[in-house]
């Protein structure tokens, strides 16, 4: 499956691409099904395959038409009205496509736009809001500055629940559920799994996971428990200290996203300018992201078929696809960058997160979180935002090293998402699941500081 990802980077057929982009799915897969009986080119041939997955999922992450979005809005916003509604349609900022020439919205619209709309979040009807967990990363931000350091003792339990198995009950079930890696993280333990799992890959493999194979016994609950120390060094790296050779490592493209097109090369050399110093350049790719891309709810990554080109043309995106955007500019720029990605875990909220690092001697690995430093950014501290260029907070689970990497023992099926592995990911002998059909929780037991 990895090896045939990179054929989204071959454009679709016109025709299909016309019923696709008008919302007819049916007929686009319809067309392509007539396509794959003809002998057409191998490369034509996978990029159709992949795209009756991209067509199978996407329909489904656009389940509210536009009365039903503004009923959403409605019901929890103080006077809103129709007008409102049609202007974020318009702005792009509640996300939208055709489905059978009609608009419909992707179903976490409301929460990306009470998330990155302070106007909005201020008329909720039921405003509940809860600072605490800025509060807590402030504070850390303070302390490890202080300091110099940051280690935290974590232990928590993840868990997957198989929904309404239906006719397999009793039928073979393979779940891959993430674990932590061997990296800013130490002391890493397995408490336990229930059932007892099949298999886990090393404590240093790329997308680490606990490997499950048993019968289906109702809707049944995988589960792991473990624990680890999260250790960070404050980092405050002076650009008159940069050394004047520095390494071509993790400076390549990986297709089908980390790709140098055409607009990634333009957007690199507009940013980065003359300037030569990679420090200085990687804080200006951190910039503009931060200051230019607005944070989105996004849809399946499986259906988009190059993720940081779209975050550069639609100047928005989650987490994750600010990160790729970013690794992209750096290499594109000539400086090493790659991917981690995982659990975000305060006493507050646990919740899947990725963001990234970059290179630089004398100074090594250094960290970078876009989105985080976004945030911090719109809300006006600045302390913050400077904070999370070259530095990380030790509240992460990092399940992943790199991006788009296959398990080990390897999935069978298409995953739900073939780039990165947050929740975790099941299949029966003859499909994969998915992400509808299982529920995912965590469950923070212990957090001390050491």
């Amino acid at each position: 499956m990895f090896n045939d990802l990179k054929y989204l980077k071959v454009n679709l057929p016109e025709d299909i691409l016309k019923l696709k982009c008008s919302g007819n799915f049916e007929g686009a897969q319809k067309l392509i099904d007539l396509r794959l009986e003809k002998q057409i080119p191998v490369a034509m041939r996978k990029r159709l395959e992949i795209e009756k997955e991209i067509l199978t999922t996407i329909k489904g992450e656009y389940p509210y038409s536009f009365e039903q979005a503004l009923k959403i809005m409605q019901d929890n916003i103080k006077d809103f009205t129709e007008e409102e509604m049609e202007e974020l349609q318009e702005n792009s900022q509640a996300d939208w496509i055709l489905v059978d020439g009609k608009v419909k919205f992707n179903d976490s619209f409301y929460g990306s736009i009470v998330k990155t709309r302070p106007d909005i979040e201020a008329r909720l009807k039921n405003n509940v809001s809860n600072d605490d967990r800025g509060q807590f990363l402030n504070d850390n931000i303070k302390d490890t500055k202080e300091n110099g350091s940051a280690s935290y003792f974590i232990r928590m339990k993840t868990s997957v629940k198989i929904k309404n198995p239906g006719d397999k009950l009793g039928k073979i079930i393979k779940v891959h559920m993430p674990l932590p890696i061997e990296c800013q993280q130490s002391d890493i333990k397995i408490i336990s799994t229930t059932p007892e799992s099949k298999y886990m890959s090393s404590v240093d493999y790329p997308q680490r996971t606990a490997y499950f194979e048993t019968k289906l016994e109702g809707p049944q609950e995988f589960s792991v428990e473990y624990s680890f120390k999260s250790t960070l060094t404050y980092n405050n790296p002076d650009p008159l200290l940069v050394s004047e050779e520095q390494p071509k490592f993790f400076t390549e493209e990986q297709e089908p996203h980390i790709m140098f097109t055409p607009y990634i090369r333009e957007l690199a050399n507009e940013i980065v300018g003359d300037e030569t110093n990679p420090l200085i350049k990687a804080r200006k790719i951190y910039d503009y992201i931060t200051q230019n891309v607005r944070y989105s709810y996004m849809r399946a990554y499986s259906t988009i078929t190059n993720i940081p080109e779209y975050a550069a043309l639609n100047l928005k995106g989650d987490c994750g696809v600010q990160g790729l955007l970013f690794i992209t500019l750096l290499r594109c720029a000539g400086i090493p960058a790659r991917w981690q990605s995982g659990l975000a875990v305060t006493p507050q909220h646990i919740g899947p997160h990725d963001w990234t690092q970059f290179y630089v001697e004398p100074f090594g690995w250094l960290f970078a979180d876009p989105s985080f430093g976004g945030g911090a950014l719109r809300n006006g501290n600045t302390e913050k935002w400077n904070f999370y260029f070259g530095n990380l907070d030790p509240f992460r689970m990092v399940a992943n090293s790199e991006f788009q990497h296959e398990f080990d023992p390897p999935k069978k099926y298409w995953r739900h998402d073939p780039y990165d592995n947050q929740v975790g990911e099941c299949e029966y002998e003859d499909r994969g699941l998915r992400r509808e059909e299982f529920k995912v929780e965590y469950k923070l037991i212990e957090m001390k500081k050491l």
